[in-house]
C-alpha cells in the first residue's frame, strides 16, 4: 500500500495544490471587490437607507440660502469686538519669525460689556496658545482653520459659554 502512495507523480499534487488555491483567492478577490462597491453605494447615498424624506434640489437649495441669509434681528443683535494686536515670535530652528495676528470677537449685545471687561484675561489665553504653537503647524494647510477653532474654544472657556459666537481673524501673518 505504502508503494501506491509513493509512485504518484508529482505533477497531480500541484494540479490538487492549484484547483484548491484558485477557489480561495477568487472568492477573496469577489468579497474585497463587494466590500468596496457596498461601500461606495452607502457612502455616495446612492441607496436611500434609514431616509425618512427624500430632499430635492430646490429643498437644498432654499436650505442653504436661509442659512447664509442674515436677518436683520441678527444683525441688529451683535457687535464686533476688536481685540489688540499680537507679536509672537516663532523660533524656526534656522531662523527667528514673527506672527502678527489681529482679530476680533463677534458678541451679543447682551454680552458686549462683559466681554469687554474679559478682554485682558482673552489676550492672554491667546498670547498662550499662540506661543506654544509649532512652526510644522502654521505650514499645514488647514492650519488657519483649526488654529481659529482652538483659540474660539479657548476664549469660550474664559468668557463662558455663548457670550462669544465667533472669532473673525483680520491679521494672520508670518514673517
Amino acid at each position: 500500500m505504502t508503494d501506491a502512495v509513493a509512485d504518484t507523480p508529482e505533477g497531480s499534487e500541484d494540479a490538487a495544490k492549484k484547483t484548491i488555491k484558485a477557489p480561495l483567492i477568487i472568492g477573496l478577490v469577489l468579497a474585497l471587490a463587494g466590500g468596496g462597491g457596498g461601500f461606495f453605494v452607502v457612502q455616495s447615498e446612492l441607496l436611500p437607507l434609514g431616509k425618512a424624506e427624500e430632499k430635492t434640489v430646490e429643498t437644498v437649495q432654499t436650505d442653504t440660502e436661509k442659512e447664509f441669509e442674515p436677518s436683520l434681528s441678527d444683525i441688529s443683535d451683535i457687535a464686533f469686538l476688536p481685540l489688540d494686536p499680537i507679536l509672537i515670535s516663532i523660533n524656526d530652528d534656522a531662523d527667528i519669525r514673527q506672527l502678527r495676528f489681529r482679530a476680533q470677537v463677534e458678541v451679543p449685545l447682551q454680552y458686549q460689556s462683559e466681554v469687554e471687561k474679559l478682554m485682558p484675561r482673552i489676550i492672554d489665553v491667546l498670547n498662550g496658545y499662540l506661543r506654544a504653537v509649532e512652526p510644522s503647524d502654521l505650514k499645514h494647510p488647514m492650519a488657519l482653520t483649526r488654529l481659529r477653532s482652538q483659540m474660539l474654544r479657548r476664549i469660550n472657556i474664559v468668557s463662558g459659554q455663548d457670550r462669544v459666537r465667533d472669532l473673525l481673524i483680520m491679521e494672520f501673518v508670518l514673517n
